[in-house]
């Protein structure tokens, strides 16, 4: 072996071992208590879940099944909900309109305060209180300053464990809603919707309306509304949520200490749902009457539920329709086709896309107001855009609905009632960011994929009231959801 080679291989030995040690150093440097001070020099996952479901939704659930939700911020006023996982959808025949009577008895008075006392309690609160029914969520709402969070929780608690339900209150609650019901009975647009549900699910418990019939008001009694309160207003399917200026652990607190005699009845509503699903069924009702100036009605397709991967593409492809009212000359110039064919042709007074969504089914579909002369094009005209999102969409559009869903997910909701609708129909809260990702991931190909799902050759459900007689029947209609391609 030459003096060379040995050379070479005594020098990278030494280097070697030189390497070593200075592994070993750097090692022991970057262990060293003082030297971590700040931060290690070893890489770790960063968890972002905190930043992107600000501002946090903090949950709690007691022992009883009972779930309390907040928001906080910096608000000087507050939202306290009350959610309850029921609805019209869950009468039985013996209890049609029960769901929507109870909601507005509980403000007939408790034991402990008369009606009039829940009247002005809350008006000395100073705030707003409401509450609404859909087919399947039942809500109490009440906002007022930060310091009357308390007593608002009180109240709420009284009203929905302590109702006392006399009878000369249901007597008096009868009147009044026969009388508004009969009200509603003269309006198109009520009209319309409930029986776009009857036609869509014919016999069954969804297809009824939220209110029932004037004729169900008279078999509603004492025990009726509290055998519906004991099976429906359970601990397990009531939340209890709050935004604004509130503190989580003073309303957990406080609601351990007011919600105590809700039932425990352990009935889901998941049950309830699989007992009598909501099955579509394409069929037409129509409500002729020529003595009315304009004719409403409602051409509407199996939408997806809430849970349901393709919902938040209909709702882009809804966007993507958009809407046309006449009073509004510069709807003519939307960016939405479907928009400016109802203006620039003047073809309806009004026209809107909609979707809405359920446990286990949703509707999707166009309604409109228009004259009776213009009813067989505006019939032809919808039934040529709704077919077309099967085959032929453009970036430009999806991009524009993607924009406007986003703005209406960004822009300042009631968080309180947000947060309860949420986790009543995802069993969760969803961040924005989820959402905002959930909408970007729809693209044209997305577009056309859920429209032959939801559109191309399935049965529709038509409503319709007013003077009728040139809208196109049902056959007519159904056909023209597999038009050939062109």
């Amino acid at each position: 072996m030459s003096i060379a080679t040995r050379r070479l291989i005594m020098l990278s030995r030494r280097s070697h071992q030189a390497l070593t040690t200075t592994r070993s150093t750097s090692t022991a440097v970057s262990d060293t208590p003082r030297f971590l001070k700040h931060n290690s020099p070893h890489p770790i996952l960063t968890d972002h879940t905190s930043t992107l479901s600000c501002p946090q939704t903090r949950l709690t659930t007691l022992p009883n099944g009972l779930r309390i939700a907040t928001e906080s911020n910096l608000s000087h006023t507050a939202t306290v909900c009350v959610w309850i996982d029921t609805g019209s959808r869950f009468e039985t025949d013996e209890t049609r309109g029960v769901a929507n009577f109870l909601m507005n008895m509980v403000y007939r008075g408790t034991s402990k305060r008369s009606m009039s006392d829940l009247d002005e309690e809350f008006e000395n609160m100073g705030g707003e209180y409401q509450s609404y029914i859909s087919r399947e969520q039942t809500v109490y709402i009440v906002k007022v300053t930060a310091t009357d969070v308390p007593k608002a929780i009180d109240v709420l608690s009284d009203m929905l464990q302590n109702s006392t339900f006399e009878e000369n209150m249901i007597v008096d609650l009868r009147n009044d809603t026969i009388t508004r019901m009969l009200e509603e009975n003269e309006d198109p647009d009520s009209v319309v919707s409930d029986c776009l549900h009857a036609a869509a699910f014919r016999d069954t418990p969804f297809g009824r309306s939220t209110d029932g019939r004037p004729k169900d008001a008279f078999f509603v009694t004492k025990k009726v509304l509290q055998d519906y309160l004991s099976t429906h207003y359970s601990t397990h399917r009531t939340i209890i949520t709050a935004s604004g200026a509130v503190n989580h652990g003073e309303i957990v607190e406080q609601v351990k200490k007011t919600f105590t005699k809700l039932s425990t009845n352990p009935i889901t509503s998941t049950q309830l749902v699989k007992q009598a699903p909501a099955i579509f069924t394409g069929s037409e009702i129509r409500k002729r009457d020529d003595d009315m100036p304009y004719a409403y009605f409602g051409i509407f397709f199996k939408g997806a539920s809430w849970t349901d991967p393709d919902s938040f593409a209909l709702l882009v492809i809804q966007l993507m329709l958009g809407s046309w009212t006449k009073s509004t000359d510069v709807d003519k110039n939307k960016g939405s086709q479907f928009a400016q064919m109802a203006g620039i042709d003047e073809l309806a007074e009004h026209l809107r896309a909609g979707t809405c969504h359920y446990k286990d089914t949703g509707l999707f579909g166009v309604s409109a107001i228009a004259k009776p002369d213009c009813l067989d094009d505006l019939a032809s005209a919808i039934m040529q855009k709704l077919s077309q999102l099967c085959y032929q969409v453009t970036e430009e559009d999806v991009i524009r609905a993607q924009n406007k869903l986003k703005y209406e997910f960004c822009k300042e909701q009631p968080r309180a009632e947000e947060i309860g609708r949420q986790l009543l129909a995802y069993g969760r809260r969803i961040p924005l960011a989820e959402m905002l990702a959930r909408v970007d991931a729809v693209d044209v190909a997305t577009v056309k994929r859920v429209a032959n799902r939801f559109i191309f050759d399935q049965d529709i459900a038509i409503a319709s009231t007013g003077p009728v007689e040139l809208l196109p029947d049902y056959n007519w209609l159904r056909g023209r959801t597999s038009m050939l391609r062109s």
